[in-house]
């Protein structure tokens, strides 16, 4: 059977081989320095028949930081170790974007040497806690950014978009979703500010908007991708008005004309039940460029996706943790490997779990 999954894309100036998208997963091997390493460097190398890579969250200054482990982007090490990556994706055929991240609120003190994380507004999250580099504790209410402050980390989401340029990236995706920094300003749940950041929903995009604006003076705007999560529950999420203000948002994006809109879908991980979820038909309505449908998808349900015209390409995540030719086994069809275990998905142990998953025809 043919699948126009595995078919070409033109995504804008670039030539994709197939619409199968490697999703953002955080996998903490960059060691204490956050520093890309060759052990990194073989992991997406393995993985680069995917259409499009999108890179593990990745923090864009010091400020950003609050997951152990994980890589940054803002240092010249940080920077050298990426282009060994990109480089070697680029000698297996593949193309890699960037995926800028600012954890905000999801951080502690104990990563910023006692003090408390920021974000939009000083709203704490409700859960069991976070893991530190003194052990697990408990989330802390943030601090909430100074007005005159977002210019600055503005500026930092510019600056790593050019590192990554440097580094030899074919773009970027802003890192809008999953309860992060970003999201944290979109959302009324946790952003309770009156300036010019918050207090209506035109406001409160206006922090995702000034990033995408000054991250598109590095990089041509269709180069750049932004990833949303509507639906999700995740560092703990979920807002009453949230369909008006994702609609919003997708429609402000489509006329900064950027590569791709990265909508977060499935409700695989959670939903907060707040309504009806969105759905990529809805974005559809506002949105007019590339859609990218993400979480919980099978070949059956992306290709399904495809054919309806409700995304053009699909990003797969946990699969390609254990399956590093998820597209060589879509195409034969081939048997995925069973799900990695969780002890692996974060364990900064190497190769262990990481790159030494088989591939099919290594076990057949």
């Amino acid at each position: 059977m043919k699948h126009r999954l595995l078919e070409p894309f033109r995504l804008h100036d670039l030539d994709l081989p197939n619409r199968v998208v490697m999703a953002p997963l955080t996998r903490s091997r960059s060691g204490p320095d956050r520093v890309p390493n060759t052990t990194m460097a073989e992991y997406y190398a393995q993985r680069s028949s995917a259409g499009l890579i999108v890179s593990e969250a990745t923090t864009i200054s010091p400020q950003a930081n609050g997951w152990l482990e994980s890589p940054g982007i803002y240092t010249d090490a940080m920077e050298a170790g990426w282009r060994l990556i990109t480089n070697t994706v680029h000698a297996r055929g593949g193309r890699i974007f960037l995926q800028l991240w600012h954890m905000g609120r999801a951080s502690h003190s104990d990563f910023h040497g006692g003090r408390p994380p920021v974000s939009a507004s000083a709203v704490r999250i409700s859960g069991d806690g976070i893991h530190t580099p003194v052990g697990k504790q408990p989330y802390e209410t943030p601090r909430s950014l100074e007005t005159h402050e977002v210019a600055a980390v503005v500026a930092d989401y510019a600056a790593a978009a050019a590192r990554a340029r440097s580094a030899g990236f074919d773009g970027v995706e802003i890192h809008a979703a999953n309860g992060y920094l970003i999201d944290q300003f979109l959302q009324s749940k946790t952003n309770l500010r009156t300036d010019d950041y918050g207090g209506s929903i035109e406001k409160r995009c206006r922090f995702l908007m000034d990033v995408v604006t000054a991250v598109s003076k590095v990089w041509p705007s269709r180069r750049v991708g932004v990833r949303i999560s509507p639906n999700g529950v995740f560092n703990d999420m979920g807002s009453p008005n949230y369909r008006e203000q994702f609609l919003h948002a997708a429609t402000a994006l489509d006329r900064m004309d950027i590569g791709y809109l990265h909508v977060v879908d499935g409700l695989a991980f959670g939903f907060h039940k707040l309504g009806e979820p969105m759905t990529l038909s809805d974005f559809h309505g506002v949105f007019r460029g590339p859609i990218v449908g993400n979480c919980g998808y099978t070949l059956g349900t992306a290709e399904a996706a495809v054919q309806e015209g409700l995304a053009d390409l699909i990003a797969f995540g946990r699969p390609y943790i254990s399956n590093p030719d998820l597209v060589e086994r879509f195409a034969n069809g081939w048997p995925l490997a069973p799900m990695a275990s969780m002890t692996d998905w974060y364990s900064p142990t190497g190769a262990k779990g990481y790159t030494d998953f088989p591939t099919h025809r290594t076990t057949t």
